[in-house]
């Protein structure tokens, strides 16, 4: 079995030393074949001159560099898309992520599940104030994300997972996505587990996480849950909800006909009418709109022969 180990690097020079000291260290222990990808995510110190020394002398760590920088999701899908493993690892380049932690997830994806997260039980420790900016934060999102994907997690924050090759095929990531795949493999058959995992708080440099990262990864959940319920028939979305608010259009009319029939509102004395126009309009945008992306979801299978399904076995054909 094949190990490849992905790394997003941003800015981590002083980080590179510590974290390829420690996997010469784990993989000597768990032998096999492996390989490192490294994803210089455009560092402007000296992290990709130090990448190249590592690539000159050893073969099996690689090295991609951006010319500009894309965030870590797109880093993770450069690495993942130019592995060759049989298991994939992604894991921060900053130390918090413990090497030493990988045989545990490899033994723990041995037992018959497809994806094996990591939960960083000791991650957030200090006052009331790191409480209130970090720790609640995260908690109230992974409580939200699993409720809305049914796949439940404590920390889909934790980079560090371990995955079968066959659960990434076919995935493709942007904005902060990457954290959903767990969910994403979920809802396609993928068995899928949590352990706890060491943190270590980073020796070196800041860190790139704020809360208001918190507020895009909200943002991004929409995205995925909608394509997955709804990317196959938009209209069933855009027409519901439009076919809602063309119904309160036209009662909100037809009300404010009664009315001025029985002498009891004007018009011009009811907002009624402007709620009216308002809600029928918006109505009739949504299931345009249904019908656009339904003409758009075609073209997305058809131009590219994609189909709507995947096969899991063929028997006889």
């Amino acid at each position: 079995m094949k190990l490849s180990i992905v790394i997003p690097v941003y800015n981590e020079e002083k980080n590179l030393p510590l974290l390829f000291g420690s996997f010469q260290e784990v993989l000597a222990k768990i032998g096999g074949e492996y390989e490192i990808i490294a994803v210089n995510d455009a560092s402007k110190d000296k992290s990709l001159q130090i990448l190249r020394n590592y690539a000159a002398k050893n073969k099996s760590i690689k090295v991609i560099s951006f010319e500009l920088n894309r965030g870590q999701t797109a880093a993770l899908q450069a690495g993942i898309s130019n592995a060759t493993g049989d298991v994939i690892i992604p894991m921060d380049s900053d130390m918090e992520n413990d090497p030493a932690e990988i045989p545990k997830l490899l033994a723990k994806l041995n037992e018959g599940y497809d994806v094996v997260s990591g939960w960083r039980v000791d991650r957030w420790k200090g006052g009331p104030m790191v409480w209130l900016r970090r720790r609640l934060p995260s908690a109230c999102a992974n409580w939200l994300i699993s409720r809305i994907t049914k796949v439940h997690l404590h920390d889909y924050g934790c980079i560090m997972k371990a995955y079968k090759r066959s659960v990434l095929t076919g995935v493709a990531l942007y904005g902060e996505m990457h954290r959903f795949i767990p969910a994403y493999a979920s809802w396609h058959g993928a068995r899928v587990t949590e352990i706890p995992v060491r943190y270590q708080a980073r020796k070196f440099g800041k860190s790139n996480y704020g809360i208001g990262r918190t507020f895009k990864v909200l943002l991004d959940l929409v995205v995925i849950v909608f394509l997955d319920k709804y990317m196959n028939r938009p209209m069933h979305f855009f027409g519901g909800i439009g076919f809602v608010s063309l119904g309160i259009g036209i009662l909100s009319g037809l009300v404010a006909v009664y009315l001025k029939i029985v002498h009891l509102r004007d018009f011009v004395s009811t907002p009624l009418p402007v709620f009216s126009a308002l809600f029928t309009i918006v109505g009739v945008q949504l299931i345009a709109m249904g019908i656009i992306a339904e003409i758009l979801m075609r073209t997305y299978y058809e131009s590219q022969k994609k189909t709507p399904y995947n096969v899991a076995e063929r028997i006889n054909i």
